[in-house]
């Protein structure tokens, strides 16, 4: 952990559970993670009892399991099929209606949905690194979405920082790492021994400050601290996989023609789990719904994913119509253009894309074997 970045408080259970009612007593709808279908979910939460205590989460390619834990612990688990993204940056979003009158006239109505007042609690260091990234695509440069921006400005961030990182994990070697980036409006340690639980808190905003501030808690005693920051730092060597140390910016895009994307193709279902996984993937695309009379017509934006075979529709066909271009595609904006658009990585290693692939596709893999291809 970052030794300037210090604890001002220490909140047992109780106090986590207060946090939780706090947030909800301030009119905001806490999310936070939750055991729902024999995974660890990201839903609405009316209680700290809620949350997913005493389990742990196997990970590898293609594989998900809930596995048990004997220290009891409510935040010792990978990242789970959803992000924050679901929340921020819907699946499905309306963005207008049109009517008819009798007379012929037509009337357009921007559909604005209320702001909610989100708390999210639980947010690993990777996904407050993918928020960060979706903040400048979605709500910064000329063209912003509005719907983003509302439901971000009204997000409190309650981050949680990694002591179990996963076998799909890799955000040490994408710049991230166990510790909570600043971003956050409180973040949380959580450490568990003989003495219970116990909460290593610090504020990050003075938003964060005044929900703190009334919380049942204790002085920061150095001991916990101690214990705390060991945890973080020793969970920045036990990542499950690492991207190769190269230039990926470079190695993505100067090597379109490598063999490897057709190795990779073979087994790619280009069925787009990986986009819809990812944290930092905002592609859309909209579509009209009319009712039976044709008087009254919608707009909706959904999320849609560069693997489908339509998304560069054009007039004379699909721009990327095998499988081979379209893998390239993802994987090459992820990695490389995304600097040009953006000024970083579209990754940040939270190794979902690897856990969901059906057919246990690893990207740290495919570059490692495109760098070895390209040093050949």
């Amino acid at each position: 952990m970052d030794p300037s970045t210090t604890a001002t408080a220490l909140l047992d259970r109780t106090g986590l559970g207060a946090l939780v009612d706090a947030l909800r007593a301030d009119g905001r709808t806490v999310v936070g993670p939750t055991v729902k279908d024999d995974a660890i979910v990201l839903a609405p939460l009316t209680d700290a009892d809620e949350l997913p205590w005493g389990w742990g989460t196997e990970l590898d390619a293609g594989r998900y399991r809930l596995v048990r834990r004997a220290d009891g612990a409510g935040f010792a688990h990978s990242a789970g099929p959803q992000s924050w993204k679901t929340f921020l940056h819907p699946q499905r979003e309306q963005l207008w209606q049109t009517d008819r009158a009798p007379d012929g006239t037509l009337t357009v109505t921007e559909h604005r949905s209320p702001r909610p007042a989100y708390a999210f609690l639980g947010v690993r260091p990777c996904d407050l690194r993918a928020i960060a990234i979706q903040d400048r695509v979605l709500a910064g440069g000329h063209f912003g979405d509005d719907g983003y921006a509302r439901r971000r400005r009204g997000a409190f961030l309650v981050a949680v920082d990694c002591t179990e990182p996963g076998g799909t994990c890799f955000c040490v070697s994408m710049g991230g790492g166990p510790a909570a980036d600043p971003g956050y409006d409180l973040a949380l340690t959580e450490t568990t021994d003989e003495r219970g639980h116990r909460f290593l808190v610090r504020a990050g905003s003075a938003d964060g400050e005044r929900v703190l501030g009334p919380l049942p808690r204790v002085a920061a005693d150095p001991d916990t601290e101690e214990r705390a920051h060991a945890a973080v730092d020793a969970a920045r060597d036990r990542m499950g996989r690492a991207m190769p140390p190269v230039d990926l910016r470079t190695l993505l895009g100067t090597n379109p023609d490598a063999a490897r994307w057709d190795d990779v193709a073979a087994r790619c279902l280009s069925c787009g789990n990986c986009t819809m996984v990812c944290p930092t993937c905002f592609c859309t695309t909209t579509e009209e719904v009319t009712d039976l009379t044709g008087d009254h017509a919608e707009r909706w934006q959904r999320w849609d994913s560069c693997f489908d075979l339509d998304f560069s529709q054009l007039h004379g066909g699909p721009v990327r119509a095998s499988t081979r271009s379209r893998y390239r595609q993802w994987l090459t904006h992820k990695l490389s253009t995304w600097y040009d658009q953006f000024g970083s990585s579209g990754c940040v290693g939270c190794g979902r894309c690897v856990t969901w692939c059906p057919v246990g596709i690893d990207l740290t893999e495919e570059v490692a074997a495109l760098a070895k291809e390209a040093r050949k």
